[in-house]
């Protein structure tokens, strides 16, 4: 299982889950679902408790994820396969702000 802290600037939006099974969670952060109920991550997202869950990396994280050259060369400097999708956004984005 790997997770990833998602921050809208500042504050803690949710996290991202990979189960052992493959499938994708993201769970919006309590706190945040009562402070910021409008400052959705992405339309396809809006801002509730309940989970959102999926077979596939969900689109807008995916979106994060380099295309290209750019993939080429993350994925060789960290000897990632193209298609592990989590932990190339583990990697590539870890330090991004959104």
């Amino acid at each position: 299982m790997r997770k990833a802290a998602t921050y809208y600037k500042d504050l803690l939006a949710g996290v991202l889950t990979e189960t052992d099974e493959g499938e994708y969670i993201f769970q919006y952060d309590e706190a945040y679902v009562k402070g910021y109920p409008r400052q959705f991550i992405t339309f396809s997202m809006p801002v509730m408790s309940a989970t959102f869950k999926d077979r596939r990396l969900f689109p807008f994280f995916e979106g994060l994820i380099p295309e290209g050259w750019l993939l080429d060369i993350a994925s060789k400097s960290w000897k990632i396969n193209q298609n592990d999708r989590m932990g190339l956004l583990l990697a590539c984005c870890k330090s991004r702000v959104f």
